[in-house]
């Protein structure tokens, strides 16, 4: 029996190629299926890829913005506060030569500049950062996607975005960006748990400790899931009991698991084992918090 209680539960790996969106579809699937009023939020946003695995029609898309300065030549006397103020060495300036620059792809919109001008030089303009888009896949059901622009340096006001307009449902999924910088720790820090995507290889244990320091530094709690179970060797199952985390589930390494997956089905919707399985790790998860 799934709780009412509103959740938000990350699905995030140290790395790439885990199986975050194997893990995340499957369990968003599992949910509608149960009837249970569910979002997914797609947070890889310079490559969101989970509306490969369902149909839906899109809603609605918000452009998200940035407030970007403007220098007025004219009017700046070229004393250097602005990028004094600057934490992020986004304003170029040869005071000497009168030459200064706004370096876009290093601003964080933060303002400090504004407040720092004296002299009115420094106005601010809209810049497209992505959009956010919002999929309905049925009735109390639907997916958040985070699309960062090309080019665009952080993906972070974006992901935000994403996850603050997730909508009003009680279960909301987020999958993750991999990796354990900025773009991942915005994703995490809404949850209210995380299941941590593994494989038991060096590689996997090395980025899941990566992860699970990240976490531990949020107080966030976790649990696992190793995929491709079999596949490598019994360390990371080591450093599970020896750290102590929860072990949530085992997806084994199959080929008709990869053959279900390449084909863009939805595991759990392929294999009913599969969608029990993780029904009953979200059960475990609720009964932890």
């Amino acid at each position: 029996m799934i709780s009412n209680k509103k959740l938000r539960i990350a699905i995030a790996s140290g790395k790439g190629g885990t199986g975050k969106t194997l893990v995340s579809t499957s369990l968003f699937y599992a949910l509608q299926d149960q009837g249970v009023p569910v979002t997914l939020v797609d947070c890889d946003a310079e490559e969101p890829n989970d509306m490969i695995f369902f149909d839906g029609q899109l809603k609605k898309s918000v452009d998200v913005t940035l407030r970007m300065p403007v220098i007025d030549t004219d009017k700046c006397t070229y004393c250097g506060k602005c990028a004094e103020y600057c934490a992020y060495q986004s304003i170029f300036i040869v005071p000497q030569q009168k030459v200064i620059r706004v370096i876009e792809d290093l601003c964080h919109g933060c303002g400090a500049c504004s407040v720092a001008c004296k002299f009115d030089a420094i106005t601010e303009k809209d810049v497209s950062l992505g959009k956010v888009n919002h999929y309905d896949i049925t009735p109390t059901s639907n997916i958040v996607e985070a699309r960062v622009r090309v080019g665009v340096y952080s993906s972070v006001p974006v992901i935000s975005r994403a996850i603050k307009t997730a909508g009003l449902n009680h279960m909301v999924l987020m999958d993750s960006p991999p990796g354990t910088s900025c773009p991942f720790i915005e994703a995490v820090s809404y949850a209210d748990f995380v299941v941590l995507i593994t494989e038991p290889t060096p590689f996997g244990v090395s980025d899941l400790k990566q992860s699970v320091d990240t976490l531990r530094t949020m107080n966030k709690k976790c649990g696992v899931i190793i995929n491709r179970a079999g596949l490598g060797d019994d360390k990371v199952y080591d450093y599970l009991k020896q750290e102590k985390i929860p072990l949530l589930m085992e997806i084994p390494f199959d080929r008709e698991i990869a053959s279900i997956y390449s084909k863009g089905k939805i595991l759990a919707k392929e294999k009913v084992e599969i969608k029990e399985q993780l029904l009953a790790v979200l059960t475990s998860i609720i009964h932890q918090i």
